[in-house]
């Protein structure tokens, strides 16, 4: 009987064990875009549309930068070497001082946050400057539920645990879109229903989790402490030395949006909205597979890196950037084809007219060419955090955020929200190749060892994914005119799906004959599961 090499048990690992939050994800994503859809049908691309995405943004914008963008990553390496070289003791008293000082700091962000938020608001020059305010400071408080969800998801995935996080956010999603529904007859506008889901909804996440945690409370127990003893434990202090230059790196990220938003908010009525619903469905592919595998790779990169097993961690880091262009270039190739198709199913409502698919699409032709780099991206920055070290991606992201600066400057006044979404795809891939270069810094990691065999896995798709797409182009006007004049599901469903089904069918067919091991590993771990 052959044996399987030890790349061959990674890789098949690595699928494993993201499938399962893959299927969680994917459940939540789609939600997400159902809640955009619901969005979409009660706000439209109108001026209260773009208050509530920028109400809604500004907290989501710390959330990125003190939650999982920044906690999770500092978090976890050091939580992991807790669990490897420490008893209970120092692990409880750890945990507990790690969440009094992250309870007492957010719950400071979130009241200098909803005082500010006139201050912030003046910056997006939107109509419904009001209205933008009052939502601001009504969601504020969700950053303190979604941090502390965070925490619960870093103690979990340390411990190899990753449904409970998975859960979170398809509550967020579900709450808010029944609250859309059922609260909007009771409130001044819709917006401020959604608003309301927000926060219960973000509770909701945090409070899913902890009975995960409880059922190992024999190993892991936590509570509030001092806070002179929670900044003075080492820790803590550990922590926030990875935090410091994380929080850099992603307010960089995170600055990127807001000018990107700000610019789109005095670029005209709609097209913050716009914007939105493209990055909306740019994310609902995204998530699928490249948060998942990131969230999967790092607790086991952080392990291979305290235990020095490099071979072990390079085979691990090859594995996650071939699996994410294994999907995310065939979904950029058909995206391309049927972007105004699928916007047109999805959010085609009488609110949402032709000139918000029109907007709409126009972003969404510019957003999902950077699916690839921002995808690279995600499993490249677990990584650095899994050798401690912080300090490169946040370089990457400075020279990043400087690309995006200027080229959204420079386009936006010619190609309005396009010209901002080929600044966001231009600036990942920058930031994909800084990450690259960085990680030649480590000697014990040769970075030709990882970068040629996903360099020439990469155009082999690239190569495949225009094959499989041109009896797509050909077929789509025949579809639409076959279809066309009964009813959105129908005129633009079928032929969506009817050209999905050709494009995958061309895709595994390639390859099949090719014996791509991808495909040959992910067919293997389906027979395993019947």
């Amino acid at each position: 009987m052959e044996t399987e090499t030890p790349a061959a048990n990674q890789s098949r690992a690595l699928i494993r064990h993201g499938s399962t939050l893959s299927l969680l994800t994917l459940v939540s994503r789609v939600l997400g875009l159902a809640r955009e859809m619901t969005k979409a049908a009660f706000l439209g691309t109108t001026a209260l549309s773009d208050a509530f995405s920028v109400a809604f943004m500004i907290p989501n914008l710390f959330r990125r930068l003190f939650a999982e963008g920044s906690i999770a990553v500092a978090f976890i390496p050091t939580f992991k070497e807790y669990l490897l070289n420490h008893d209970r003791e120092s692990i409880k008293e750890f945990l507990s001082c790690l969440l009094t000082f992250l309870t007492f700091f957010v719950t400071l962000t979130v009241m200098a946050g909803a005082a500010l938020s006139p201050l912030l608001i003046r910056f997006f020059g939107l109509e419904e400057f009001g209205e933008t305010v009052f939502l601001t400071r009504l969601m504020f408080p969700f950053l303190i539920f979604i941090s502390l969800a965070a925490f619960f998801q870093g103690i979990l995935n340390s411990l190899k645990i990753f449904a409970p996080s998975g859960l979170a956010p398809i509550l967020l999603n579900i709450i808010t879109i029944a609250c859309a529904y059922g609260l909007s007859p009771f409130t001044e506008n819709p917006a401020r229903a959604m608003a309301v889901g927000v926060l219960i909804g973000g509770f909701t996440g945090a409070a899913i989790q902890l009975p995960f945690i409880l059922r190992h409370k024999s190993k892991i127990r936590f509570f509030f402490t001092g806070l002179k003893k929670a900044v003075d434990n080492p820790g803590t202090r550990k922590v926030l030395r990875l935090v410091g230059p994380t929080i850099i790196g992603m307010a960089a990220y995170q600055l990127n949006d807001l000018v990107s938003t700000a610019l789109a908010g005095n670029a005209g009525e709609g097209v913050v909205s716009s914007l939105q619903f493209s990055l909306r469905l740019q994310e609902l592919i995204l998530g699928v597979f490249a948060v998942s595998i990131g969230t999967v790779l790092l607790p086991d990169l952080a392990e291979h890196a305290k235990l020095r097993q490099w071979d072990i961690y390079k085979q691990r880091l090859t594995s996650a950037m071939n699996i994410i262009a294994f999907i995310a270039i065939p979904v950029t190739f058909f995206s391309l084809a049927q972007g105004e198709s699928l916007i047109r199913l999805l959010f085609q409502t009488r609110h949402f007219d032709d000139e918000s698919v029109r907007l709409t699409l126009a972003a969404f032709t510019f957003h999902i060419p950077g699916l690839y780099f921002i995808a690279l991206n995600r499993v490249l920055a677990p990584a650095f955090y899994a050798q401690s070290d912080s300090k490169s991606p946040t370089l990457a992201g400075v020279i990043s955020l400087g690309a995006n600066i200027i080229l959204a400057a420079v386009l936006v006044s010619r190609f309005s929200g396009a010209g901002i979404a080929f600044a966001l795809s231009a600036s990942s891939a920058v930031n994909t190749v800084a990450l690259l270069a960085l990680l030649r810094k480590n000697p014990a990691i040769s970075l030709g060892q990882i970068l040629t065999p996903t360099l020439g896995y990469t155009l082999k798709l690239i190569l495949f994914s225009g094959i499989a797409v041109i009896p797509v182009l050909a077929l789509s006007p025949h579809l639409a005119e076959i279809f066309a004049g009964h009813g959105r599901l129908v005129s633009h469903g079928v032929p969506f799906f009817v050209s999905a089904l050709v494009f995958a069918a061309s895709g595994i067919a390639l390859l099949a004959v090719s014996r791509d091991k991808q495909f040959l590993k992910m067919l293997g771990l389906l027979r395993r599961r019947r």
